[in-house]
């Protein structure tokens, strides 16, 4: 039976904590193992996590750090983790059971990355949405990509998949640290790496809506926010040309990235708005916006004139 290690950066989940742990803690397999990193919070997190280690210490792991964000939280404990698989969560979400139970036939098959299914829920439990996507039962990165790109909206969640620690580490991913949008500039270039890919109707991860979840920001980083999504796409174009992949692919990544960077323009006013659309028109990212049919093509032709009647064009 595979071992699992749940990471779980904390900042100030003291409301939450206990829920998140608790959940881990009653899977119903028994090797299992949780990795909890203090990322500096102020709050009782710290003395509500250490309960924990004291009360299972053959099962917890927890370190202290200086604040730092969720990126370098999350690279310090893989640097701790031991278990064949590994899973990211938020602090202040939870899973059902049964998760990890009926994921085990998954991982017996070696798969580099397992997702399961994803719910939002409200932070008194109460059920909001299901994360739609595609089930499949193997399928290569580059495949799996493809299908989920298109129609998962969580895609980039790094908490919304079990990895397999061998594929991590000899891959050498790490998340950026000082950036925003950690998990959109990592989760799509790993799809694309994996080997062995299947996405399960087997959950939930319960993601809690909450204003403050380590993974929100607010509206004094909007612009921050939006330049860092230019960086993490400098870096993907960097990072594919050293990927074995077809050039399909590859269009379909530079999509990807394409349609969440525009569609940050939204967020912005005034001259931060007018500095963004510059950035974007200088990465000449239209080009990635394939036309196939002739609807598109229009679109594309006016994005050339004016980007924001794009964003228009998009909620016909």
């Amino acid at each position: 039976m595979s071992k699992i290690s749940v990471i779980i950066p904390i900042f100030n989940a003291e409301k939450y904590l206990e829920n998140c742990i608790d959940s881990v803690l009653k899977q119903k397999v028994e090797n299992i193992e949780i990795v909890l990193i203090n990322d500096g919070s102020t709050d009782n997190s710290g003395k509500i996590a250490k309960e924990y280690l004291n009360k299972y210490p053959t099962q917890i792991k927890y370190f202290e750090k200086e604040n730092g964000g969720v990126s370098d939280a999350r690279n310090l404990g893989l640097k701790y983790a031991t278990g064949d698989y590994i899973a990211f969560f938020d602090s202040d979400d939870y899973i059902t059971d049964n998760l990890f139970k009926d994921l085990e036939p998954y991982m017996e098959k070696k798969l580099d990355m397992i997702k399961y299914k994803i719910s939002k829920v409200g932070s008194q439990g109460d059920f909001l949405e299901e994360n739609r996507t595609q089930i499949f039962e193997e399928k290569t990165g580059e495949e799996a990509f493809e299908i989920l790109y298109k129609q998962d909206k969580l895609i980039e969640a790094p908490w919304g998949y079990l990895y397999k620690r061998e594929f991590w580490k000899e891959n050498n991913f790490e998340y950026k640290k000082g950036l925003y949008h950690e998990d959109f500039g990592l989760t799509p270039l790993i799809i694309l790496k994996a080997k062995k890919v299947a996405s399960t109707d087997i959950g939930y991860y319960n993601y809690v809506q909450t204003s403050n979840s380590i993974t929100r920001g607010n509206d004094k980083t909007t612009y921050k926010r939006a330049q860092d999504l230019l960086v993490h796409y400098d870096n993907m174009l960097k990072e594919i040309e050293k990927y074995n992949i077809s050039d399909k692919s590859k269009d379909n990544i530079k999509i990807y990235y394409t349609n969440a960077i525009i569609l940050a323009i939204n967020n912005l006013n005034g001259e931060e708005e007018k500095q963004y659309i510059e950035e974007i028109k200088k990465r000449k990212m239209i080009n990635n916006i394939k036309a196939r049919n002739l609807k598109q093509l229009i679109k594309k032709i006016i994005l050339k004139i004016n980007i924001k009647w794009y964003l228009k064009l998009r909620k016909e």
